[in-house]
Order: structure tokens, then sequence, then C-alpha cells
């Protein structure tokens, strides 16, 4: 096997559908990433899961009055649905109510604790008289005192991201209720020990800083710097709640672990529950113990602080859990944080629907067209904009013409002219030659590109092999040649179909879908990935519904094409669909109405 990669993605609250934010943010890129390193013939652990103890989800779940558990089962399952349809590979995904997530969860706290690692101190938060409880910082809004934003979180600005005190909050309000009084009282709170690491964590940063992103190096840096300064501080651990995972300790049966520190362990205790449910309960340790493998985190830009310091302190606290007591945890290598994706120049927004749901769109839209624009568009270094404007012109202009047409148009060529096969040729001229080696060069490239996570440049590096591979027919122009000089036309088309080979590869990570198709009309048997299905795992007192990815079957390979001459070829048919200019006007006018969900 290559060297091991661990891809650890962002877990979702499930607390309501996946949106393009969220496509955009993380799942797609990491998506791209694994194919991409499977293809390679890397060791690919691609893990994540619902977030069932979030404070949002008991906020919806209050709003609606049904319980968090019910609101959670039901959004996990849709959540499932949906990662299913667009293509995204999870070896697995899980959520974190599993009892192997508990538990895990519970001994990461243990450990930390014995380590030395937590510390106990008594704060003041805010109470809601009229709740007669301790408000979780979700549940709280006021101005961050930071940047002044008025409708800052009790734990994080959504402005300026810093994360927050909610006493601090310049007029604190309750989110559920604003007028409600709200009051401090002290209660007691094990706190992680941030100041312990803080030079661990600079030099971390000092050694990964060349291949990190220079915004979530800077972010971090700052964070980290200006903490010291200040002393920097510990962060609660826990906290007064009722929903959650409880604290393993007599007396403090009232509280939970803070629900983004176990969140965190998840991708941990999902690395476990995969290696358990593959009947290898030790397989884990090819990523966490091994100095050879790779864990990137890949995120939005609002959860940079947590997974590049909360969850190192974490992990540098339990060295040698469920090992040897002593062999330190992998640290990620990469935190490819994505900014936002903005929908037609304005900032995501549930309350006000404004927003492109992924089970809705999906609906309208095949996936491989949805992958292939947000794509282009990805938040890698800055801000970016899903348009319904720019979707229907990239999905018409480039993925259909330039890619789509080139295919279906050779193909079927081929199919009708030379016995519904891959014709034979004489020795290729220099043209022909040529264009083959560009798409072989390609693979270099656009591999190179991947590995840096730089996923929007290795897009536009394969699509200009498919812009290039046009330039060469209005050259050779084999429609032309066929009644003049038969060899001619079958140097020329055998050279387009390697190319289309080649490029099929370069763009599977991408196009999952479309990929698998013209692999079956270029005449090869077998599946490029593996197969994702929905499954329900037993544990000792309950089931819970999981996505997993088999690859038993998958014989994809990031490998130059070696499509042989006479290979039959089976019946050529449209990759992609072209998009009528009204659906621009349609979709816009679909933004900022009234949703309408199934219920409970």
């Amino acid at each position: 096997m290559g060297r091991p990669i661990h891809v650890s993605v962002a877990w979702p609250y499930a607390n309501g559908d996946l949106h393009v934010g969220h496509l955009a943010g993380s799942y797609l890129p990491a998506d791209i990433f694994a194919r991409y390193h499977r293809l390679a013939g890397s060791d690919v652990l691609m893990v994540s899961g619902s977030d069932s103890h979030g404070t949002p989800i008991s906020v919806e779940a209050d709003a609606r009055g049904v319980s968090a558990k019910s609101l959670f089962e039901h959004y996990h399952h849709r959540i499932l649905e949906t990662q299913r349809r667009i293509g995204i590979s999870y070896d697995l995904f899980t959520h974190t109510d599993t009892e192997n997530h508990h538990r895990i969860a519970q001994d990461f706290f243990l450990r930390l604790l014995q380590n030395g690692r937590l510390y106990k101190e008594k704060q003041h938060l805010l109470y809601s008289e009229r709740e007669q409880r301790f408000l979780p910082d979700r549940y709280v809004e006021g101005a961050c005192y930071y940047c002044g934003y008025e409708s800052a979180r009790g734990d994080q600005c959504d402005e300026c991201g810093n994360l927050l005190d909610a006493t601090r909050l310049g007029n604190p309000r309750s989110k559920n209720s604003p007028e409600d009084r709200l009051v401090i009282r002290e209660t007691e709170h094990y706190f992680l020990d941030l100041q312990r690491v803080s030079g661990q964590l600079l030099e971390y940063l000092k050694e990964h800083e060349g291949h990190w992103r220079a915004n979530v190096v800077r972010f971090t840096r700052n964070m980290i710097e200006q903490g010291i300064e200040q002393g920097l501080r510990g962060r609660a651990f826990t906290r007064d709640l009722d929903w959650g995972i409880p604290v393993p300790l007599p007396g403090w049966e009232e509280k939970r672990i803070y629900v983004w520190f176990e969140a965190l362990m998840g991708y941990f205790t999902a690395s476990v529950e995969w290696a358990k449910l593959r009947g290898e309960p030790e397989a884990w340790k090819r990523w966490w113990y091994n100095p050879e493998a790779r864990i990137y985190n890949f995120l939005g830009k609002d959860n940079i602080p947590f997974h590049t310091i909360i969850w190192q302190a974490e992990l540098l606290g339990v060295s040698g859990i469920y090992h040897d007591d002593v062999t330190p945890l992998q640290l990620p290598y990469d935190v490819p944080a994505n900014e936002f994706m903005n929908i037609e120049g304005q900032q995501f927004s549930t309350s006000r629907n404004w927003a492109v749901w992924l089970p809705d769109i999906l609906e309208r839209y095949p996936a491989d067209s949805l992958r292939y624009y947000v794509s282009t568009t990805f938040p890698e270094t800055s801000d970016s904009d899903f348009s319904w404007d720019g979707f229907q012109q990239r999905v018409n202009n480039e993925l259909v013409a330039t890619w789509g047409n080139l295919a279906h148009r050779m193909l079927s060529f081929a199919h009708r002219h030379f016995d519904q096969a891959v014709p034979h040729h004489p020795p290729l001229i220099e043209a022909d030659r040529a264009i083959i080696q560009q798409a072989e060069h390609a693979f270099d490239e656009v591999g190179a590109l991947i590995e840096r996570v730089r996923l929007r440049d290795a897009l536009s590096a394969a699509m200009r092999v498919a812009r290039s591979a046009n330039a060469y027919l209005e050259q050779r122009r084999p429609w032309q040649s066929i009644r003049e000089d038969r060899e001619d036309a079958a140097r020329s088309v055998y050279s387009i179909l390697r190319v289309i080979d080649n490029l099929k590869i370069l763009l599977a990570p991408y196009l999952p879908f479309s990929a698998q198709q013209l692999h079956e009309m270029l005449g090869y048997d077998g599946q490029i990935f593996g197969k994702q299905e929905i499954q329900t795992v037993p544990e000792q007192t309950r089931s819970h519904e999981v996505l997993t990815y088999d690859s038993s079957r998958a014989i994809g390979k990031w490998l130059r094409s070696q499509l042989p001459p006479g290979q039959a070829l089976r019946t050529p048919q449209h990759l992609f669909v072209k998009l009528d200019p009204e659906i621009v006007a349609q979709e816009r006018d679909q933004l900022g109405q009234q949703r309408v969900e199934k219920p409970l």
C-alpha cells in the first residue's frame, strides 16, 4: 500500500439539510482529494459524521417542540442520502451519538485529566431566570467585543471569527426569548490547559506553515501569539447541559462534555468504528500512530481555531491512548480551510432562506454538473459566489461544449466509421503524438496541484487539455479525411480517443459519475471507484445508520491511457445536459422564498 492518507471532514450539525456552502467549504474538496489519492495508490481513510450534540440542534428542536434526538436522527438520514447522491465517498460517515463515540470521548476526557491537561475553575455564566438554567453559548447573542458585530454568537463571532466569552458580549440576550432577563451566576467546569501547549503549538505551526494556506497560518499564529501575550486562557471543556456526552465523574452527572471538544474527537472515534466494521479493530493505528501518515482536515474558515489549536491540544494530551501510553498521536499535516461561498452576491442565510439546498438542487440537476460548477468556484483563498448565471454558463460552455461534446462526438464517430471499435492505425504523425503527450504530461501537473490542495487550479489544468483536444480536431478534421484518407482518419480518431481516455481519469475525482459512464462507453469493464451505500450498523444496545465506501472492486488508477486498438466500443450517450437560459431567472426567484420541508 501507498502512503497512509487520512481525510478528516468537518461534521455538519444535524439540525437541517445540507446546502451548497457545505459542499464548497469542505465536503467536495475532501472528496476530490480522497478520490485522487485512491487512484494514485495511497492508503486512504476518509471519515466524518453528523454532529448530534451541537447546541444548534437543541435550539432547533426547542423551536419545533421535538426532542433533540428525534431531530438529529431525522436530519442525519437526510444528510446520508444527500451525500450519497452527490458522491461524497466516505469510508465511514457516522454520527456522534454512538456508543463507540461516547466511550472514546469519555476516555479522552479521563486521559486528559490524568495527564494534568484539565483543571477545574469556577466561572460566571449567563443564567436564564425564566428557564431556570445556564444558557449554552449558542442560546446567547450580543455585540462582539472584538469587532462590534451586533449579532455575534455566545461562542464565536461569525463576522471576525474570534472565539468569544458570552459574558463579555455587549447587550447579551437569549436567542429564544430576546426579552428574557439574563443574570450572571457562578458554576464550576473543567478547562483544557492551552497555556501548557502554547510553545508546542507555535513549533507545530512553524513546521507546517510552508504548505498551509496563508490565511490559516495567519489566523492561527495571531490567536496563539496574542494568547501568549495575554496569558493564553484555557477553554471550558464541560458545559451545563442535559444533551450530550456525560462527564464521567461522580457529582458531575448534570454536566456534559463541550460539543466542540467531543466532535473533534470524532475524526479519531470514526476511525476506530471503521476499523471495527471491517473486522480489523487495530487498523486505525495505520494513520494515528504512523509517522509516515498524513492527516488532512477539511473545513470552512469559521472552524479554523478548533482545528489548528483546540484539536492539537487534545491530541497532545492523550498520547499513547489505546496503544503504549507513550507514542504520540499524529497531528494534522494540513488544514486546508476554505473561505465562504456566497449566494448571488449575498451571504448565506437560513433565516431568510437565502441558500441553495442540496436535496432540492439534486432533484433538478445531475450531480456532476453541480460538482463541476462548485469546483470551478471553490473559495480556496477568498470568498466566492454561487450565481445561477455562472452555473448555467459554466455547464453549457465548459462542461457540455468543451468536454462533453468532445467525448460524445468522437466516440460516435468511431462507433459509426470504425466498426464500433477503437481504430487500428498506421504510425502516428507529430500532431497526434503531441496531443497525446500533452494529455499524459497533465497527470504530473494535475496530480501535484491536487496533492497541494489547489483543486481549482488542477481542474483548470485538466480542462486546458480538453480545449487543446478540440483545437487538435479542428486541425486534423477526421470527418473530412474519412472520405479521402481513411488511414489518416484512423490515426487522428485513435489519438483523440487516447486523449479522452486520459481526460476521463484526470477529471474522475471531480466528475465520478460521468467518468464511469465514459469508462464503459470506451469498452472497459469494472468500476473506477468503489460502491457507496447506506448501512444500518448494530451496537450493543441500539443500531445506527452510516454511509460506507467499498473499494474492493475499484480498479481505477492514476495512470496514462493504454487504450488498445480494436477494443469494442459501447453505444455512445451524452454525458451532460445543456441548461436552458430560463433556469437562471427561475432559480433566482426561489431564493428567499419559504421552503416547505416534510415534517419529522
